[in-house]
């Protein structure tokens, strides 16, 4: 069973926003602050048509002041919508290139901010990284990354690359750990079915100041962040 009415609602809403913001590119206007008002409204009207409720939980952990390297589990396609609703911020993610050779929303999330992130390639994914620090430093954007890498198929959490915190020590601000639970039942990794009315409970954690670990000590700066993902996942 398709759900015509969920996704293809959802196709035609990205295309709203990715042809203007093509558009800003090619006549050299691009604006974020621009591109963050779409973001938001995108997000918006996916939630309210798929009929999600939202909830969450510890929005004094977030300064809007501050950039973050935002790391969170990744259970749904719906994790985008409901992070860009959940944390308000000026947000772009990096993800993997599969999703830039999409027409016309590929160009579009580049134009924006995101990054695009060849796992194939070692080059590529190091040039990446450095793209995203210039997102956070000189653009004064937060950058989200998912650092299982890939979807969930049960909800578990999977094992983290390390790509992400080496961004985090570079760029030199905190990691904010956030755990979503639900999105799962929204949209499932290789399902066509979008289930709505469903409920997503967003939790955003305690910052942690990367520049408290070091290269060498990198496992144990993964470990922490995990545990505070882990924590808010039904046990």
């Amino acid at each position: 069973m398709f759900s015509w009415d969920v996704l293809g609602l959802a196709a035609l809403e990205t295309a709203k926003i990715s042809v203007p913001t093509i558009v800003d590119a090619v006549l050299g206007r691009t604006n974020y602050q621009r591109c963050n008002v779409r973001l938001a409204s995108w997000s918006r009207r996916l939630l309210a048509q798929s009929r999600t409720r939202l909830e969450v939980e510890g929005l004094a952990n977030l300064n809007p002041e501050l950039s973050y390297v935002v790391m969170s589990n990744h259970q749904s396609h719906y994790d985008i919508p409901v992070v860009f609703q959940a944390l308000g911020i000026p947000l772009r993610m990096i993800a993997k290139t599969e999703l830039f050779r999409i027409p016309i929303m590929g160009q579009a999330m580049l134009d924006s901010g995101f990054v695009e992130l060849d796992r194939s390639n070692r080059k590529r994914s190091l040039e990446s990284l450095h793209v995203a620090r210039r997102r956070i430093v000189d653009d004064r954007l937060s950058i989200w990354i998912a650092p299982e890498g890939t979807r969930s198929l049960d909800g578990n959490l999977g094992r983290f690359k390390t790509g992400g915190f080496y961004l985090a020590l570079e760029a030199a601000v905190p990691i904010l750990p956030v755990t979503i639970d639900g999105s799962i039942r929204i949209h499932r990794s290789g399902d066509w079915k979008v289930h709505k009315g469903q409920t997503v409970r967003v939790r955003i954690g305690a910052p942690i100041d990367p520049t408290a670990y070091s290269r060498p000590t990198l496992n144990a700066l993964i470990e922490r962040v995990r545990a505070e993902i882990q924590s808010g996942l039904p046990s």
